[in-house]
């Protein structure tokens, strides 16, 4: 997975950034039913190819710095295979085996993207441009969310017509007078972890040129992201998002210079209002849904969803149900964390808690060891989205959504390298102190090590 060895992770993982953002999450190949998303064919070609790398691998290349967040996945991993097999043995309902191996499939696609950015991302250029690029990306998605909310359709029709794809599309959702834009994604909830999730990635690249250490003509299109961004969310009618989008700026802004944050929290909260004040009812309708919270069906439904937890792993506390095995028929628990608590127990819960504990420990740490100053705004702005994608998976059943779960993932593997290249940076930045190297001329210089500078 190393630079100059053919395609590198890079280039890999950004076809998974297009597959899972630009590919409708609700458009499939008809042949491979649920297995049909591009993005999870992706993910278990990207798991593939991250194990024949291990195996192929040199031993100086398998030495690698301590992963926590490695034993965090590689423990979920176990659990559910463990919980699934003992699902197995005792009996399921037949129409409840498919989703369960479904999802097994899922969370080996989810693993091979994380396996791939941990171990092949090593350089602060390449996660800089997986940054940039997932940025962008977001970036594209809510300008569509504002398409959508503006004409009050999907713009996404044309996909019907394509052979060998099933479209499961059931037109835009409202909430009020308003259109609840979507993307790209099946829910708006899901489309909209997707695009708060990435702003503080976009505010830190705007910030920083990019996260390169020359000063960016580009920084002027970063504002304009985090504009396009900070509106979609503004107007996605949602508590959730809007939670989102007070969590995302509020863990982004010690990614920036203390010079920009008064500006990014008096720019966005102006901004804000004048998208408030120029469509009529929004405020009013934003307001009621936090006003009238306690008596709105889905907030209800989330806090009795709680009062029936006991009574569902009362007969598998530890290992839970089966992961995918827990139908909707049952009971819809609209928290990613809950439904986790079902399907793989306690032990499976806490394993994801440390995932993402870990994940963000790991891209906090990052930034404390890094000499350089972009590398800590990216690890800072990366552990500020991971926080801001685990506070969302409350309000709705995120892993059970191809984009919030792929990008979680995506995130962990992400904070996981940057610990990797601050490790690299701390040690290169050490001998550079403690032993320069002697010109031709006799002139004490230092080495210049590219591939873990700042950019």
């Amino acid at each position: 997975m190393n630079r100059g060895r053919g395609v590198g992770a890079a280039t890999m993982l950004t076809v998974y950034i297009v597959l899972l953002l630009a590919w409708p999450s609700f458009v499939t190949i008809t042949r491979l039913g649920s297995l049909g998303r591009p993005s999870l064919i992706w993910g278990l070609f990207l798991l593939f190819w991250w194990v024949l790398s291990r195996l192929q691998a040199r031993p100086s290349e398998v030495k690698s710095v301590p992963q926590p967040v490695r034993y965090a996945v590689v423990a979920l991993v176990v659990v559910a295979l463990v919980s699934f097999a003992a699902a197995m043995l005792r009996g399921q309902p037949a129409d409840q085996i498919s989703p369960a191996m479904t999802a097994l499939f899922r969370l080996a696609s989810w693993a091979g993207v994380f396996f791939v950015a941990m171990d092949g991302v090593r350089t602060h250029a390449d996660a800089a441009k997986l940054v940039r690029r997932l940025g962008v990306g977001a970036a594209v998605l809510a300008a569509l969310g504002l398409a959508q909310f503006a004409t009050g359709q999907t713009l996404l029709d044309w996909t019907t017509g394509i052979p060998g794809l099933t479209v499961d599309i059931e037109g835009v959702a409202t909430r009020g007078p308003f259109t609840r834009a979507a993307g790209t994604a099946i829910h708006p909830l899901e489309y909209a972890t997707a695009v708060v999730a990435s702003l503080p990635l976009v505010i830190a690249a705007a910030a920083s040129g990019g996260f390169r250490s020359r000063p960016s003509r580009n920084a002027g299109w970063w504002w304009a992201a985090v504009a396009v961004i900070t509106i979609a969310s503004v107007i996605a009618v949602s508590r959730s998002a809007i939670i989102g989008l007070a969590v995302a700026v509020i863990f982004a802004l010690p990614a920036v210079p203390s010079v920009f944050r008064w500006v990014i929290g008096v720019g966005g909260g102006i901004l804000a209002l004048v998208v408030l004040a120029a469509v009529p009812g929004l405020l009013g309708t934003i307001v009621a849904l936090f006003a009238g919270a306690s008596d709105d069906a889905s907030t209800q439904s989330r806090v009795g969803a709680l009062s029936r937890v006991p009574e569902f792993i009362s007969s598998s506390p530890l290992i839970g149900q089966g992961f995918g095995t827990f139908l909707p028929r049952y009971y819809i628990f609209d928290n990613a964390w809950v439904l986790l608590l079902v399907e793989l127990g306690f032990i499976g819960a806490l394993c994801f808690a440390l995932l993402v504990v870990f994940a963000v420990g790991s891209a906090y740490w990052a930034s404390k060891k890094s000499p350089f100053t972009n590398t800590k705004a990216m690890s800072k702005a990366i552990a500020a989205s991971m926080i801001t994608i685990a506070v969302l998976m409350i309000f709705f059943d995120g892993l059970s959504f191809t984009i919030s779960a792929g990008l979680l993932f995506f995130m962990a593997g992400m904070a996981a390298a940057m610990r990797r290249v601050a490790f690299a940076q701390s040690e290169q930045h050490e001998k550079m102190k403690t032993a320069p190297r002697t010109s031709s001329s006799g002139v004490p210089r230092i080495a210049h090590r590219p591939e873990v500078s700042d950019g």
